[in-house]
């Protein structure tokens, strides 16, 4: 049981600016662009080069909606990619995806202009859930174009950053690594610093072990040096998908288990989420959905409306708070079955959100236009009122 177009001039000038803020994508590594743009920090990365254990799958090539099934269908931005997870907007309003299963970063445009392939990070090792899973933007893109990436190697799962084009960085290494349940949630908080959702590799035990990464949020810095008394803010998780803020002070974690109920936790530190022992002090989810609704994989909030993208329900479900945090209504949906397992949720300035389907990730029927990236406004929007 499973816990579990806008402008054309849009996309013109996304890709003026990333031919700034995303110059040297080329063999030779990153070129520095500008006077805030300094060379990668660190040590050597840990994220290798494909292994015979663990090969590079040859990227296909993005398809043009234009020229697709899809060409009548205003949601998709983007088809042909292959499980896209990791998904982060841009200033400009254009986003970059991140394929699971290759390591390949592309950036799509609201306007359906073709994608544009920028790179791909090496040495992912993808054997299970495994991957290129969450993406974030730094707190200072802006200055300093950084990237992070939640990423599966042979030996553990880990937070690395890169400007795009560049040689990833470990920035947070040694999250246990296994064939399930290898988390991947990022989000960065209003104040700068970096939550990150992991999973219980598949050993329920070590969600509430205080030695292990396993089966918790972690808090750290842009340096993944620990926040307070950290790294582990929160436990008892059995694999954060995603992370998402709503209002000040409000974190909440899309949690899929192995037994029972997928769950949006809140987050709060020093919190058990009650996997797998419930316990006195333990936090019950804020909902949560069984196998034939759930697999969880994303969240983005609008003021008091928690949108949720689920693999198995094949749906995105709509469900609003009240002030105290608290599911104020019966959950709704939209897109049920129409797109299939969707995974990734990110909300973006215009109140528009971008999904990722994951049809081609060895569980879903995938169509001849998958995986695919949409760009919906929901339906009825969102409760503007802040949590």
């Amino acid at each position: 049981m499973s816990r579990q177009r806008a402008r054309r001039g849009r996309g013109l000038a996304g890709a003026a600016l990333l031919a700034v803020v995303l110059a040297g994508c080329g063999s030779d590594g990153y070129e520095p662009a500008g006077p805030f743009r300094p060379q990668p920090e660190g040590p050597p990365p840990q994220v290798g080069p494909p292994t015979e254990s663990s090969p590079a799958p040859a990227p296909g090539d993005p398809a043009d909606p234009e020229s697709e099934e899809d060409a009548g269908d205003p949601n998709v931005v983007a088809s042909g990619l292959l499980v896209p997870t990791g998904l982060v907007v841009l200033p400009d309003g254009s986003a970059v995806v991140g394929e699971r299963e290759t390591g390949r970063l592309l950036q799509v445009f609201p306007d359906r202009s073709p994608a544009r392939e920028l790179m791909t990070v090496g040495g992912v090792d993808t054997a299970g859930d495994g991957g290129l899973l969450g993406l974030a933007i730094s707190p200072t893109f802006p200055e300093d174009g950084l990237f992070y990436a939640y990423v599966s190697t042979a030996t553990d799962n880990r937070v690395v950053r890169f400007p795009m084009g560049g040689t990833p960085n470990p920035v947070l290494t040694g999250i246990p690594r296994g064939e399930t349940h290898n988390g991947g949630g990022l989000v960065f908080a209003p104040d700068g610093t970096l939550f990150v959702g992991t999973g219980d590799t598949g050993n329920a035990g070590l969600a509430q072990d205080p030695a292990s990464l396993a089966g918790k949020v972690l808090h750290v810095d842009v340096f993944g040096r620990p926040v307070g008394a950290g790294p582990v803010h929160s436990s008892g998780h059995s694999d954060v998908t995603a992370l998402c803020w709503g209002g000040e002070q409000a974190l909440y974690a899309t949690d899929e288990s192995a037994e029972g109920p997928d769950a949006l936790d809140a987050v709060t530190e020093g919190g058990d989420a009650g996997w797998p022992t419930a316990g006195p002090d333990s936090t019950g989810p804020v909902v949560d959905f069984g196998p034939a609704e759930g697999g969880l994989g994303g969240c983005a909030v609008a003021g008091r409306t928690v949108f949720l993208g689920a693999l198995d329900g094949r749906r995105i479900h709509t469900v609003q708070l009240d002030g105290t945090g608290a599911v104020s209504q019966e959950p709704t949906e939209f897109l049920t079955e129409r797109y299939g397992r969707l995974r990734t949720v990110v909300l973006d300035d215009e109140g528009a959100l971008w999904i990722t389907t994951s049809n081609e990730d060895g569980v879903g029927t995938p169509g001849p236009d998958d995986d695919r990236v949409l760009r919906v406004f929901p339906p009825g929007g969102a409760q503007d009122s802040p949590l």
